[in-house]
């Protein structure tokens, strides 16, 4: 064959399909692959991002739950404190003294009815990031009561929620009823009922991220006692919880003789004071 000849047929090569489809279907493999290796990026981020975001949840749930031990470590002892460092978890940490109304009134549905007690007693919020890790409407802490008389029943209510913020973890507090027969006095059954508090409100307000050392204090544990005296048969005596605008009641038995019956209704509220401390 001839350089003539080779050199024909080339020409003739270049100039034909075949040669124009081989450059083309390297040009859709790259594509292709460009395109692949986009879209594993884009999920592998994604991936990344909402592990991270479940992980600051996480980080977050734990420290919410060391501060409710915290709270609650110190309201028995007046004039004791705890010291906290919580972490950032990509969120806000929002101390709301002025939150949470609280209104508790009592009555026998005859003689005695009345409000005695209705003070804001505040709650704590962390504002979490956009995640979908937050397991809305679910109680860590507690649940949707608003008062409880089982001993082993906590006071805390820490749960996650939603709001035009996006997810949070909100804690707050709820009354705990107990109540025991104190024997007789003038003839008369006596029942000694006693309502637990934990009040936050006098924290001082603050909104902040990043990682805080929180103070938890104790500043004083008060004691009210309201007296009831009946001249009849009681069975039992209703207790009302109304925690924002929520309502919630227990029914306790009452000890009593015709004769009647006297109750003290004892209100233990702790003062718990949550401030941003010294690093």
């Amino acid at each position: 064959m001839t350089a003539t000849s080779l050199k024909t047929k080339k020409k003739r090569f270049l100039h034909s399909k075949g040669a124009l489809a081989i450059p083309v279907t390297y040009l859709i493999l790259f594509v292709s692959t460009m395109l692949l290796i986009s879209v594993t990026y884009v999920f592998a981020v994604q991936q990344v991002n909402n592990q991270q975001q479940s992980f600051h949840a996480l980080t977050a749930r734990q420290d919410m739950i060391s501060l409710d031990n915290d709270i609650l470590s110190v309201t028995s002892q007046p004039g004791s404190a705890a010291v906290l460092d919580f972490r950032d978890s990509s969120g806000q940490l929002n101390i709301e003294p002025s939150s949470s109304n609280l209104i508790l009134s009592v009555t026998d549905n005859a003689e005695i009815n009345g409000i005695i007690f209705n003070e804001k007693t505040g709650q704590i919020v962390y504002n979490l990031a956009p995640s979908e890790s937050a397991d809305i409407g679910f109680y860590i802490e507690g649940d949707s009561s608003t008062i409880t008389s089982q001993v082993d029943s906590s006071l805390s209510q820490l749960c996650f929620v939603s709001s035009l913020q996006g997810p949070q973890i909100q804690l707050g507090y709820r009354p705990q009823v107990t109540y025991a027969s104190a024997g007789t006095q003038n003839g008369q059954p006596v029942t000694d009922i006693r309502i637990y508090i934990v009040n936050l409100n006098p924290s001082t307000a603050f909104s902040l991220g990043g990682e805080l050392p929180l103070k938890i204090s104790c500043l004083s544990a008060q004691l009210t006692t309201t007296t009831y005296q009946v001249s009849y048969q009681i069975e039992n005596l209703v207790i009302t919880s109304q925690l924002n605008g929520i309502n919630g009641s227990v029914s306790v038995p009452i000890s009593s003789t015709s004769a009647g019956a006297i109750i003290h209704v004892q209100i233990v509220s702790s003062n718990v004071s949550v401030e941003e401390g010294t690093p």
